[in-house]
């Protein structure tokens, strides 16, 4: 459960940091992206250690609110779980069919951009 909320958490850093301060920007790679301990975060901004997690906290919890508003991530999810099973069906009931493989290749290429 707890990879499964790292993972999300970081999907969504990935989709709304942009919107985040610097501050909160640097507190979530830190933490997420690069397994920093807060313990290391707040001494490496001079900050307590609670300051860290509460600013993290706080921060997830924005993320969360863009999500809901927004819902980039979990139309992300979807499209992928669709061109998935686009994907296998073309694959496995036009195998010979070169017009549809490669649309399929442009389709899974946009996706991995």
């Amino acid at each position: 459960m707890e990879i499964e909320k790292n993972n999300r958490i970081n999907f969504l850093f990935e989709f709304y940091g942009s919107l985040l301060t610097k501050k909160q920007s640097n507190y979530m790679q830190l933490y997420y992206a690069d397994d920093y301990s807060l313990g290391e975060i707040a001494e490496n901004y001079a900050v307590s250690r609670q300051a860290v997690y509460d600013n993290i906290k706080r921060t997830v919890q924005i993320l969360e609110d863009y999500e809901e508003k927004l819902h980039i991530y979990g139309d992300f999810l979807t499209r992928n779980h669709q061109t998935d099973r686009l994907t296998n069906y073309v694959k496995k009931n036009y195998p010979q069919d070169e017009t549809l493989l490669k649309l399929i290749d442009n389709l899974e290429s946009i996706e991995a951009e």
